[in-house]
């Protein structure tokens, strides 16, 4: 990539918008400005009201443009998995000239496509491969260069509704800007996030946002094969202690962020709050009560993304476990509440540090979205991949010596034909669908549950730091206001514990219905 070179990402969420421009030197990019601002016009991560989202987004570009003292038009930004399908695929193709060439590569991962059905008003994001089979030789790491008569890939194919890609292009387009690319957030955030040891041992990246939550795997040895998404994220907690409390949600929000723990600390403790609908009158509430709140729906969120990753059938390929980010990762607690549901290694994801210009707000893990889309236009994604635009990606310094003049015209491929010849394509069955992304099943909340693991109290320490720039308060965690929640009596004693008899959400509102 020239250096010079200026990028743009916006990282387009439910809960907020970040825009980051970055600087090309050397290949490499230098982050130079950041900014945020509150969402609206957006839901579960699609959009419901062009006009508001595109005001955000034009306000967090303003933002960042300010403080890097320099512009950029050209955006790529992230959509949500609230309604995008991963489906797997394969296809084989036979090697004329007995060595594979980039041209072949190219033709082979576009005939995956078509060796499924995709719906009419679904449009392709990423094609990712994660085997290539030379001959009889599996899992290849990169074909280019080997002598072969047969190619052969399985790929992951990622999905989304060709109307939640309009209409995220078009509220962009509002704003003043252009978009490069449409990258899925869950992917972004795998790039910014994990190390070399997690891709070749396989890890999760779980990213547990606002309104929803997404998962990305990446198999032992392998690539992406498998994305999923849970449309309950930590506004869900919010609302939970909403109703709970008897507080309007910006009360709920403020005692989340100050008080919500997963450890609890409290038992006795009391606060006075607000009352809804008449914030004139207060009354007081048990923090012990805050925290079973708190805990029962993460708990029961972190419970039914462990089924769903169960249910791809790569458990097993996981050997470094998971990664966590997201703005719900700021709960105290988190990552122990994690290791006991998911009976493995967890860490609390931080982008990279060989990232020029990562001041320490940007290290915040609710930023690894908007820092994978910069890594992603700088090379760091897959070795090979389709992008949204049907542009072959590569990270292969020997491709630029092979294309030439012989570069493969993508739009001459095509069902039936492919752009090769007929003899050189080997039909396939119909692949295998490793997942079920359907409506109901991401919708789906299993009735039940398993026993609430009791975690211990621990000193997790490091507060987070949150950027003050280019706002003082447009940030996630910042919205509430804290002066109407006063009166904190404190009492010493013995820590409170978590119910592990039942944990359902019922039992919350039995207590609730006991107190009020």
């Amino acid at each position: 990539m020239d250096s010079g070179k200026k990028l743009l990402a916006i990282d387009i969420g439910s809960k907020k918008v970040c825009a980051i421009i970055a600087e090309v030197r050397d290949g490499k990019p230098r982050l130079i400005g950041a900014g945020v601002e509150k969402s609206s016009g957006l839901k579960k991560g699609s959009i419901t009201n062009i006009e508001q989202a595109s005001k955000s987004i034009k306000q967090a570009f303003e933002y960042a443009k300010r403080v890097a003292g320099i512009s950029a038009r050209d955006a790529v930004v992230s959509i949500s998995g609230g309604a995008v399908i991963g489906i797997d695929s394969h296809a084989i193709f036979n090697i004329q000239s007995g060595e594979i060439t980039i041209q072949d590569i190219e033709k082979v991962m576009k005939t995956s496509q078509y060796n499924l059905t995709i719906p009419p008003d679904y449009e392709v994001l990423h094609i990712l491969p994660y085997n290539f089979k030379v001959d009889e030789q599996d899992y290849v790491e990169d074909p280019l260069g080997m002598n072969a008569s047969r190619l052969e890939v399985f790929v992951h194919i990622i999905t989304a509704p060709k109307s939640n890609v309009s209409n995220l292009k078009r509220a962009v387009e509002l704003a003043g800007l252009e978009v490069s690319k449409v990258i899925l957030d869950s992917y972004a955030s795998y790039i910014a996030t994990i190390n070399s040891d997690e891709r070749s041992l396989g890890c999760g990246v779980i990213d547990l946002g606002g309104d929803t939550s997404s998962f990305v795997i990446h198999a032992a040895g392998n690539a992406i094969r498998s994305t999923g998404f849970l449309g309950v994220g930590s506004d869900n907690v919010t609302n939970d202690l909403s109703m709970a409390l008897h507080t309007p949600v910006h009360i709920a929000e403020s005692v989340k962020i100050t008080y919500g723990s997963l450890m609890f600390p409290y038992e006795d403790d009391l606060i006075e709050i607000p009352a809804i609908g008449d914030e004139t009158s207060s009354h007081e509430v048990a923090l012990n009560l805050v925290g079973k709140v708190v805990y029962a729906r993460v708990q029961e969120t972190l419970s039914i993304l462990e089924e769903q990753i169960y249910n791809t059938g790569l458990r097993r390929e996981i050997g470094a476990g998971f990664v966590l980010t997201g703005g719900l990762t700021k709960l105290e607690g988190v990552r122990e509440l994690a290791g006991e549901i998911f009976k493995a290694p967890i860490r609390l994801a931080q982008p990279r540090d060989n990232i020029d210009g990562l001041f320490n707000d940007l290290r915040d893990p609710s930023f690894s979205t908007a820092i994978g889309l910069i890594l992603h236009s700088t090379g760091e994604h897959t070795l090979y991949e389709f992008d949204s635009n049907w542009n072959m990606l590569y990270n292969n310094d020997s491709v630029d010596e092979q294309r030439g003049s012989s570069r493969v015209d993508l739009e001459d491929i095509g069902p039936g034909s492919y752009g090769v010849p007929k003899e050189q394509v080997i039909e396939n069955p119909t692949p295998r669908k490793k997942q079920d992304f359907s409506k109901e099943a991401r919708n789906t909340i299993p009735q039940g549950g398993r026993p609430s693991p009791r975690i211990p109290k621990t000193d997790l320490g490091g507060n987070q730091q949150v950027m003050r720039h280019p706002v003082e308060n447009d940030l996630p965690g910042n919205y509430g206001d804290l002066s109407k929640i006063n009166n904190m009596k404190t009492n010493t004693g013995s820590f409170g514990k978590p119910n592990t008899q039942n944990n359902q959400m019922s039992k919350i509102w039995q207590w609730i219905n006991q107190i009020f």
